[in-house]
C-alpha cells in the first residue's frame, strides 16, 4: 500500500507543500523574483505568478514583459500538464553560453491557468541563480519538475527518486 509520506512540521512564516491544493492553485506574488545567467539578469520582477501542488514547491512564472525573452531560443520539446496545458521549452542564450531547455510556458494554457499565457517558468538547476526576494533558490529533485525550494517552504518534496507515485 502506498502511503503518503509524513510532512515536515512548518516554523513560523514557512508553508508545507502538503497543505498545497490538487489540483494546483495560482496566486499572484509580489515577491522580488529575479533570473540569472552567464552573470547577467535575465528576469526580474515583482509581478510573478505562484503555481502550488501538493508535494510541490512553489513555481514562479515570470511576466513575458519581465523577461529578456530575446535570450530565449525556442525548442522542439513540448509536453502536457493536465492541468495547465501543453509546454513550450526553450534555451536560454547569452553570448557564447547556452542553458538547455532552462524554461518553459504556456501560450494557451487550460481556462483555469489563463493568466499564466506567455509567463516563463525557468529551472533553478539550469541556469546561474534564481532568487526570491534576494533568497537563492535551490532546485527540486529530478529533471523533469521546476519547482522553486526557499527556506519559506517544507516538504518533503516529490522529485526526488522513489517519489513518483506521491
Amino acid at each position: 500500500m502506498l502511503r503518503r509520506p509524513r510532512p515536515d512540521p512548518p516554523g513560523p512564516g514557512q508553508e508545507s507543500v502538503w497543505d498545497y491544493p490538487r489540483p494546483p492553485a495560482l496566486e499572484r506574488s509580489e515577491e522580488h523574483v529575479v533570473v540569472e545567467f552567464a552573470g547577467e539578469v535575465i528576469a526580474d520582477t515583482r509581478a510573478a505568478w505562484r503555481v502550488l501542488e501538493t508535494s510541490h514547491p512553489p513555481t514562479y512564472y515570470v511576466p513575458r514583459d519581465d523577461v529578456r525573452a530575446a535570450l530565449l531560443v525556442p525548442s522542439p520539446r513540448r509536453t502536457v500538464c493536465e492541468f495547465k496545458g501543453v509546454a513550450s521549452y526553450a534555451d536560454v542564450v547569452l553570448g557564447d553560453q547556452r542553458a538547455a531547455q532552462a524554461c518553459w510556458w504556456y501560450e494557451q494554457p487550460t481556462p483555469r491557468f489563463e493568466a499564466l499565457a506567455g509567463a516563463v517558468c525557468f529551472y533553478p538547476g539550469r541556469v546561474d541563480r534564481c532568487l526570491v526576494d534576494g533568497e537563492v533558490v535551490r532546485a527540486q529533485e529530478g529533471d523533469f519538475y521546476g519547482s522553486w525550494i526557499t527556506s519559506r517552504v517544507v516538504g518533503p518534496f516529490k522529485g526526488a527518486p522513489g517519489t513518483q507515485w506521491w
